[in-house]
């Protein structure tokens, strides 16, 4: 008798503490960061086209000086696309991000697209802001 009510108090602990709302998945804790990454990064997004502006701005202006600095001018032009291009990535992978997650996958599905989001977003991040680093360098 002794026995069944130990095994079934411990039966019951196991039940409760592997059904227990006591953490996250690890899908939803990746989730989480992957967005949390995007969430830092897209704030950045208007300063992105607002330094392109300005470094096409700035390049316009030498183009139509007396004495143009063609190395200069290409160097803005070079800013500006770098700029744009950066732009351009974090929403081709937001665009990327929504296709995947509206489609049907298991668990592994579902956590190696995460991973791999993952990595992307990273080096979005990285791009932006290194070429805002760069933005504020030579404009400012």
């Amino acid at each position: 008798m002794k026995r069944t009510i130990l095994f079934l108090t411990f039966a019951i602990f196991t039940l409760l503490s592997s059904c227990g709302s006591g953490g996250k998945s690890e899908e939803a804790t990746l989730r989480e960061q992957v967005i949390a990454i995007h969430d830092e990064v897209m704030p950045k997004m208007g300063q992105l086209k607002s330094f392109e502006k300005e470094a096409l701005h700035k390049a316009e202006s030498l183009e139509t000086s007396e004495n143009p600095d063609e190395a200069k001018i290409e160097e803005l032009k070079a800013l500006a696309y770098d700029l744009d291009q950066a732009y351009d990535q974090m929403f081709a992978w937001m665009r990327t991000y929504t296709e995947g997650t509206d489609q049907e996958m298991t668990e592994e599905e579902t956590m190696t697209f995460l991973d791999e989001q993952m990595i992307t977003v990273k080096e979005v991040r990285d791009q932006i802001n290194g070429v805002l680093d760069e933005a504020k360098e030579k404009l400012q």
